[in-house]
């Protein structure tokens, strides 16, 4: 926890010319506002019916009630195997009903292999699981040509990211060329292979593990395969009631990892359509566009992190924030997104995607800090 002194220091003996903050929204936490567009003024509105409510999103609220029936059921045969780990289960769904691919940090035994197989256990769709080793190859992952000596033609040899769901276990742990053969894959749903072009699978998720950098024996991943994955979930130890189930459930020579398969392909596709018509408002995407603009340049919002940020957030961030706030919505039931489901995510969306300064690693200034510092200093709608 940072001081207020430590976020105040002047980086420099000059004094800094004022800057014009940008115009800020009224601090009013009231979610009403949030269920109807436009933000009419009273229930008499042409497009709102006699119950006060708008018509579009009664509708999205049905629909979200609707396909949502899986949700409860799914976390529930994920707490059979996984213990605790809420935020972890609850950030693999949002992942895999908003098409984006997580990227789960933590020291080893910490459940995340896991968790990503007990979720594709109780998810009805094709599974790979792949080791990444520092002697693998490109090839390995997504496939290769085969010559045919006998009559001179080559064929065509899928990898195993021919899947629905990826496990890439432990991806720092291959060099830097073998971690980007799946850059095409993640961003372009696709892969090349000679002068041929597949596609691939849908839907298509690659859920991955890495050990923490500093750790013997790993590689930093790519800046542009990083930017790719639409969270960044870090796995941290479990308390001690925590633990204490964990042994009273695991202690076992076989321990029982059996779950029973609640969601199929056609369950995830539908979530999918529906959480891309969930409504949310004009002062809401206002707000997702300060927050990832506040970490590229945080002076005109007034808000002075002493030279820090060394580079923001991409427009993927904001892409990725939207969506990752529809998704929660659906998962809490809902048609509309509030500001919380916003502030909820944003450390998962935005974490990997600022790189701090020499002068926040000499001060342990860390990502995480420049977030939290943003989400207090900014108004919420």
């Amino acid at each position: 926890m940072k001081t207020s002194s430590f976020w105040n220091k002047a980086s420099s003996g000059l004094a800094e010319p004022p800057v014009t903050a940008p115009p800020r929204v009224e601090r009013d936490f009231s979610a009403e506002k949030y269920t109807v567009p436009g933000n009419p003024v009273g229930a008499d509105h042409p497009s709102m019916d006699r119950s006060g409510e708008h018509p579009a999103i009664r509708d999205i609220q049905e629909q979200v009630r609707q396909s949502s029936t899986w949700v409860q059921p799914l976390r529930q045969q994920m707490a059979r195997v996984v213990v605790g780990q809420d935020q972890l289960v609850d950030r693999l769904m949002v992942g895999l009903i908003s098409n984006g691919h997580i990227l789960l940090e933590g020291v080893p035994g910490l459940a995340k292999t896991l968790a990503l197989r007990t979720l594709a256990s109780a998810v009805g769709l094709h599974f790979q699981r792949m080791q990444f080793t520092p002697d693998m190859l490109p090839a390995d992952i997504v496939g290769t040509m085969i010559y045919n000596p006998r009559d001179g033609s080559f064929s065509t040899k899928h990898g195993p990211v021919f899947s629905n769901l990826i496990l890439a276990d432990e991806i720092n742990r291959a060099p830097a060329k073998v971690q980007s053969a799946l850059l095409e894959a993640m961003q372009e749903r696709q892969v090349t292979l000679g002068d041929e072009t597949y596609r691939l699978p849908d839907p298509f998720l690659v859920l991955a593990t890495q050990n923490p950098l500093e750790q013997e024996g790993t590689y930093p991943l790519p800046e542009a395969q990083v930017d790719r994955f639409m969270l960044k979930v870090i796995v941290n130890y479990p308390n001690r009631t925590e633990e204490r189930a964990i042994l009273d459930a695991m202690a076992v020579t076989e321990p029982s990892l059996d779950v029973t398969t609640v969601v199929n392909c056609e369950d995830i596709v539908n979530a999918r359509r529906i959480v891309s018509t969930i409504y949310v408002d004009e002062k809401v995407k206002d707000y997702i566009v300060d927050l990832v603009l506040a970490t590229r340049d945080p002076k005109p919002y007034g808000i002075h992190l002493n030279s820090y940020v060394q580079c923001g957030a991409s427009p993927r961030a904001t892409i990725g924030l939207t969506l990752a706030a529809r998704a929660h919505a659906f998962l809490q039931g809902r048609g509309y997104v509030v500001p919380q489901d916003v502030k909820d995510l944003a450390c998962d969306v935005l974490r990997h995607r600022i790189a701090v300064s020499y002068e926040a690693e000499a001060e342990n200034v860390t990502s995480e800090d420049i977030i939290d510092r943003i989400l207090e200093e900014m108004p919420v709608p």
